[in-house]
């Protein structure tokens, strides 16, 4: 491979004027979002000095992204999902308007500012299973992965960024700026959703074909997201392994513990902790084509992920900081690169006419199976100790990956296409000639 392949593959901005747009858009409105997060947080904790409130910015975020993810997945394959992205997103920005709104007044309600938190929540998680379709519509299959890549780096770049840049706008001129800036970057990535070309559904023949076209004249129930999956080695699988990482492995919840006993709790070791996973994932993104180009991304996913495990129970042996931090780097790294695969894979692996629905599966695993690894976490470190409990998590998500694979040969034999595809045509006479693809 040359040079040039091992660094990030940027053929998806320069093949498909629709999803470079959608890049663009997509990345101020990831940088929105991270300066509103700090606005959020130091606002809550000035109105309630109670960590109990702060605690509650997550619950008020966290529950419609659950509860409305798998509605957004159904919608997704039932409507034309640029239009469904659109009225979303003209929500999210809706509700933008009203943070800048509250914060201008000197509005003095907690609840109010989280109900807007939770409102903004729900329209991204009703427009999110749609939006992660985008991609594999807009590009030739041998991309997906590299635009995925593209997506991801920029996430990691705003996550470093972002809280810096809300901190020195809050420092600087307080609330109303910090919100009217996550607003005006909401604008931009409606204007990119507004010139995405039409999205409608790829129907053929097949599980939900009207009658008479291919299914005798009967027509199967609808599935859900869950019924296509299961029925899926390669898909169930890579959400599996998605899940071993993140529900026994998830170490943020241990951070502050572990600074208090290896650090002397200082402040600025746990903002290195945090910035150190940023780091190695920004990293990875950077030379993704190392990756991206490789055709076995079932393999790429479970190393991936193995990686990932053994790295954090490094880090709840490592004694001096460099080494702390240099395993966290890695687990971050790894982390990008099994997201990367994972989602290039799902997309591939799913008919279009059910994308929306896995999506939405999807959606809520990457949102709920963190959180629920750090509460995991915190609760062993409770009866034992943090190292131990980053240890045993570490070990124990390895293994399981492990079992998938022993356990999974098609997710192990999985091949991406070798030969380059087109785009995926949304014009009506190309949608009719998709051949059926039974889940």
């Amino acid at each position: 491979m040359m040079w040039r392949e091992r660094l990030m593959d940027v053929r998806p901005l320069r093949s498909s004027r629709p999803f470079r747009e959608l890049w663009l858009g997509s990345s101020l409105g990831s940088l929105g979002h991270q300066i509103a997060t700090v606005a959020v947080l130091a606002q809550v904790w000035e109105l309630t000095h109670s960590p109990l409130w702060t605690g509650a910015i997550g619950l008020a975020s966290g529950v419609p992204l659950m509860l409305l993810g798998l509605v957004g997945g159904s919608l997704a394959d039932a409507l034309d999902r640029r239009a469904l992205v659109r009225a979303t997103t003209a929500g999210q920005l809706v509700m933008g308007a009203g943070l800048v709104a509250q914060a201008a007044a000197g509005n003095r309600s907690v609840l109010l500012l989280l109900a807007l938190i939770a409102a903004e929540s729900g329209c991204s998680a009703l427009g999110a299973p749609a939006r992660r379709t985008f991609p594999v519509r807009l590009l030739p299959a041998d991309q997906v992965a590299a635009g995925l890549a593209l997506q991801n780096v920029v996430f990691q770049a705003s996550m470093l960024v972002g809280p810096a840049l809300g901190g020195m706008l809050l420092a600087q001129w307080g609330y109303p700026v910090a919100y009217a800036v996550q607003a005006l970057a909401g604008a931009a990535s409606l204007i990119a959703m507004i010139r995405l070309p039409a999205m409608p559904t790829l129907r053929a023949g097949g599980d939900d074909a009207p009658p008479g076209h291919g299914t005798g004249g009967r027509r199967r129930p609808a599935q859900g997201g869950w019924g296509i999956i299961l029925r899926r080695p390669t898909l169930w699988g890579s959400f599996a392994t998605d899940l071993a990482a993140t529900l026994l492995a998830m170490p943020i919840a241990l951070f502050p513990l572990i600074n208090e006993i290896r650090f002397d709790g200082n402040p600025r070791t746990l903002g290195l902790f945090l910035s150190s996973i940023a780091v190695g994932g920004l990293g990875a993104g950077l030379f993704s084509g190392t990756v991206t180009r490789l055709r076995r991304s079932g393999v790429v996913q479970l190393t991936a992920a193995g990686v990932w495990g053994l790295a954090l129970a490094a880090f709840g042996l490592a004694g001096p900081l460099w080494l702390a931090l240099g395993c966290l780097a890695i687990a971050g790294a790894a982390d990008t690169v099994s997201v990367v695969t994972r989602g290039a894979l799902v997309q591939l692996e799913t008919p279009d006419r059910y994308r929306g629905r896995v999506a939405s599966v999807e959606h809520v695993i990457g949102s709920a199976g963190p959180q629920v690894g750090n509460f995991r976490g915190g609760l062993l470190a409770s009866v034992t100790s943090a190292p131990v409990a980053l240890l045993v998590g570490g070990l124990s998500a390895t293994l399981a990956v492990v079992a998938v694979a022993l356990v999974n040969r098609p997710l192990r034999d999985y091949r991406t296409s070798p030969e380059p595809e087109e785009p995926r045509s949304t014009a009506p006479e190309q949608a009719m000639a998709v051949t059926a693809d039974p889940v």
